[in-house]
């Protein structure tokens, strides 16, 4: 099937970063990032390991899935602060990565602009590529479903998991679609696919989280580790038992499951969190499974950070997980 030009809003940027020199020993991200273009939808080699498959970056800029559920706003002007933390890196990656640009939202057209991220998400999959999405408010996690549901991989019948680092279940029942409600949009399509959502979450804060969200994780048969139980060893095992019931994996990242003194841009700080080292730890483990199919990054709201604290962060844990 012939590929169609990627949909996206905002064409790749130059990314920029301290130079030091041209040579393989200085490089650093920003000198290593290349645009992705349509002529690369080719499929890569099957052969390739998935340690060494191509990385795509998209942003999807949005915060009308924040506004829509009561936050604050800010989160549309995370993908270029990622970016912007990302470029100075030492880069020490196996393979190559590109930037395939944003998709934006505008004017409350969410829902379009999930769409539009998702087709582009499937297409960079289909091609052989880890792709990434950079959100954007957690409404981000529904682009990303719509691009792995969509995936040769996942219409093939590889048993896709969901893994989310987050406070929150997201499984919101509201009017319209917001950053709170896409796991319940997934469980809701995965049905509709005669499937069953597979989700597990770590670092639910349990005070943070209403009994009938409670109720709803345990009537889809949510998998979850609450932030206080979130030890080292207690969250390798737990991602490892879910990790065995998978075949490809979607990795999501609300940053607010990090303490508010290491996350403090992010639309609703942790006053509990789970410890860095931590949630760290559990990238290295998905990265080594060679179960990643895609990952997202959520939440940053670079409007209220720190000294850049959380995209550089949020930069760090990207630059673990394509390591």
């Amino acid at each position: 099937m012939p590929h169609t030009a990627l949909i996206v809003d905002i064409p790749p940027l130059t990314w920029r970063g301290r130079f030091d020199g041209d040579g393989a020993e200085h490089r650093r991200w920003w000198q290593a990032v290349t645009p992705y273009r349509h002529e690369m939808a080719a499929p890569q080699p099957k052969s390739l390991e998935p340690g060494r498959r191509p990385a795509v970056i998209l942003g999807f800029s949005s915060d009308a899935g924040v506004l829509r559920n009561k936050g604050r706003v800010g989160a549309a002007a995370a993908p270029g602060a990622i970016r912007a933390a990302l470029g100075p890196l030492a880069f020490h990656l196996p393979r190559d990565v590109f930037d395939a640009g944003d998709v934006t939202v505008k004017d409350n057209a969410l829902e379009a602009g999930q769409a539009r991220a998702g087709l582009a998400v499937s297409e960079m999959l289909d091609a052989g590529n880890l792709t990434v999405l950079l959100g954007g408010g957690h409404e981000t996690a529904f682009a990303s479903y719509l691009g792995v549901a969509g995936s040769e991989a996942v219409r093939g019948g590889k048993r896709l998991g969901v893994l989310n680092l987050d406070a929150h279940f997201d499984l919101r029942e509201a009017s319209e679609p917001s950053s709170g409600t896409p796991f319940l949009q997934m469980a809701r399509a995965e049905e509709s696919a005669e499937r069953t959502l597979n989700y597990a979450v770590v670092g639910i804060s349990e005070p943070n989280n209403t009994r009938v969200l409670f109720k709803t994780a345990e009537r889809l048969g949510v998998k979850y580790l609450l932030d206080e139980d979130c030890t080292a060893e207690a969250t390798r095992q737990f991602v490892a038992g879910f990790l065995d019931t998978v075949d490809v994996l979607y990795l999501t990242i609300d940053l607010d499951v990090l303490p508010a003194a290491v996350a403090p841009g992010v639309s609703a700080p942790a006053a509990f969190g789970v410890p860095l080292p931590v949630i760290s730890a559990v990238c290295r483990q998905v990265a080594a499974s060679g179960k990643l199919l895609h990952l997202d990054v959520a939440e940053l709201n670079p409007k209220f950070d720190i000294d850049q604290r959380t995209a550089k962060v949020a930069a760090r844990l990207v630059n673990t997980l394509l390591g």
